[in-house]
């Protein structure tokens, strides 16, 4: 049998399989997902299927003939399992650090997220997935100040504008519950503890339900700030093993108390119990601009990726908005 005919002859097979293999959350944002009619790891099905040839065709006739196609099957899919490259990060509708500042109590804040692609990965992360190359996403995030410590927020809807082969979704939505310490900025160290539990379309995520719990822990020192948000990501399954650490930062200068420039960081290293290899690692280093005060509130940014699993060039946009009046 020739290698194109035994390709297709083993994705098949596979394709017909009782079931999909799915591994553990990314964040941002995708599941690193094996399915053995997937693209990214069609080379391991080719390598495994001419390994697989042998015991196929060199199985006796007979009644029990039917062991050899079930052998090739359970050999193809382990060997997708084992074979197929992890993703730890997609697009995302939210790039951000957040800076345990929150809206004063009573006030609602609108912010709009656009992110766009212009060069990104041009495969699925997983079948059937919103494709980055190209991709408009982002989200309404409405927030409302409910006590000095606690602002409870939503987002909805999560939507791509554009991608490549789905066009234009809305992609799920997001609850958020956001503890913070009191008037963050007039403190020099500050910290918050931000819970999110999102329900995805089955092209956002491949998991239905996954969950975010981002702690925020930083600095004003000066005119510079720094912050770290140490996130971990779970789509509720294989427990605490199966948290994925997703951690971001930001080192910003502020000229004065309207315009800032800041570098910010967004990784994704894999599950706690072991990271990925670095080839299948998130990696993206950012440059950001901040004008607060006006009518809107606006942060724009540019990235780069620098590591396999990252899209090599992202641009974002946040404009946001307070939509009252503070309450007396």
């Amino acid at each position: 049998m020739g290698d194109s005919a035994l390709l297709r002859y083993a994705i098949a097979k596979c394709s017909r399989a009782p079931a999909q293999l799915s591994g553990n959350h990314r964040p941002g944002g995708s599941h690193p997902t094996t399915s053995c009619g997937h693209e990214m790891f069609a080379g391991s099905l080719l390598d495994g299927a001419r390994g697989f040839e042998r015991l196929y065709y060199d199985a006796p006739e007979g009644p029990m003939s039917g062991l050899s196609d079930l052998r090739l099957r359970v050999g193809l899919l382990l060997l997708a399992l084992l074979g197929a490259p992890l993703t730890i990060r997609a697009q995302t509708d939210e790039i951000q650090v957040y800076d345990a500042e929150i809206a004063a109590p009573g006030i609602f804040n609108l912010m709009i997220h656009t992110n766009f692609t212009p060069v990104g990965r041009k495969t699925p992360d997983f079948p059937g997935a919103i494709i980055a190359n190209d991709s408009v996403n982002g989200a309404a995030e409405w927030a409302y100040g409910v006590t000095p410590w606690f602002e409870q927020g939503l987002y909805m809807p999560v939507y791509s504008f554009y991608s490549t082969n789905q066009g234009a979704t809305i992609n799920g939505f997001k609850i958020r519950e956001l503890f913070v310490r009191p008037h963050a900025h007039e403190h020099k160290f500050f910290y918050g503890l931000n819970f999110e539990f999102s329900v995805n379309a089955r092209y956002w995520e491949d998991r239905r339900i996954t969950s975010e719990i981002r702690p925020i822990v930083g600095a004003h020192l000066g005119r510079w700030d720094l912050i770290y948000n140490p996130i971990v990501d779970t789509d509720y399954t294989g427990g605490l093993k199966g948290l994925q650490y997703n951690p971001a930062g930001r080192v910003a200068y502020n000229f004065n108390n309207k315009w800032a420039l800041a570098l910010e960081e967004y990784d994704g290293f894999g599950p706690l119990r072991g990271f990925v290899p670095h080839e299948q690692q998130f990696h993206e280093t950012w440059a950001a601009v901040d004008r607060n005060g006006g009518f809107l509130n606006v942060e724009t940014g540019v990235g780069v990726g620098w590591s396999g699993g990252a899209d090599r060039l992202t641009l974002k946009l946040m404009l946001s908005r307070d939509l009252n009046s503070h309450a007396h």
